[in-house]
Formats: structure tokens, sequence, C-alpha cells
């Protein structure tokens, strides 16, 4: 059961950075400006917010190149995560390895982003990283 909640978490982050890199790519070509603003009413966003408005100003700041870069970035690590979801949902062993490789190979990088800046919500993401590692990597041993 565990190992399918765990495949679920990996589709929905997959799927999530599925649509990130397809936003990106459509932003490639258009008027960044109003088409952001859309998305702000469309989603019903305070772009007063500061974290909304931060957000907001980045992406309106974005050139071709970064936002190429982004939906790349956001593509590959997507393909990764489902390919752990995949596995993990088949109950594949390379799968249980796999994933432990890979999670355990960004836990340094979200440490490094919590110190940075830290948040709850980063805090939160490196914790059930860790638990996913530490039961998976139990559970291959077992």
């Amino acid at each position: 059961m565990a190992l399918r909640l765990i495949a679920l978490f990996k589709l929905l982050k997959g799927l999530l950075l599925v649509v990130v890199g397809l936003a990106a790519l459509r932003l490639l070509h258009a008027d960044v400006s109003p088409l952001v603003i859309s998305w702000a009413d469309r989603l019903n966003i305070d772009p007063q917010n500061r974290y909304i408005g931060g957000a907001l100003s980045r992406l309106l700041s974005a050139d071709t190149r970064a936002l190429v870069t982004i939906s790349a970035g956001s593509f590959m690590y997507a393909a990764l995560l489902l390919t752990e979801a995949a596995g993990l949902w088949l109950r594949r062993r390379w799968a249980e390895y796999f994933t432990i490789i890979v999670t355990s190979s960004f836990i340094p990088l979200e440490i490094y982003e919590v110190y940075k800046r830290f948040t709850v919500t980063r805090l939160a993401i490196i914790a059930l990283n860790i638990a996913i590692v530490g039961y998976l990597a139990r559970w291959v041993r077992g």
C-alpha cells in the first residue's frame, strides 16, 4: 500500500512538472504580461500577495532563454518522476532502487534551499523525501 502512495505522490509531482513545462513553452512566443494577468484573474489570485507578486514579477521578467531552460528542466525532472511512479506502481525492484537514488540525490539541494530561505513547506518536503528514502531502504533490505 505504501509503495502505491509513493507512486501516486511521484505521479502527481511529475504531472505538475509537465504542466509547468508546457506553460513555459506557451509563454515563449506570447506577450507574457496580459497572459499572466489573465491567469491570475482566472485563478482569483491577488497579485498584491507577497508570494504571488514575487512569482509574477519573476515570470514577467523571464526571457526566452529562461523559459526554455525552465521548460527543459521541468520535462527532464518530470520524466524521472514519472519513471519512478510507473515502476513503483508496477512493484518493480529497480524502481525502488531508482527512487532511493534519485530522491536521496535531491535532499542536499533541498537542505541548502531551506538554509538559504526557511519555509515550513520546504521543511515538510525534505521530511517527506527522507521518510520515502527511509521506508524504501528498509523495504528493499527486508
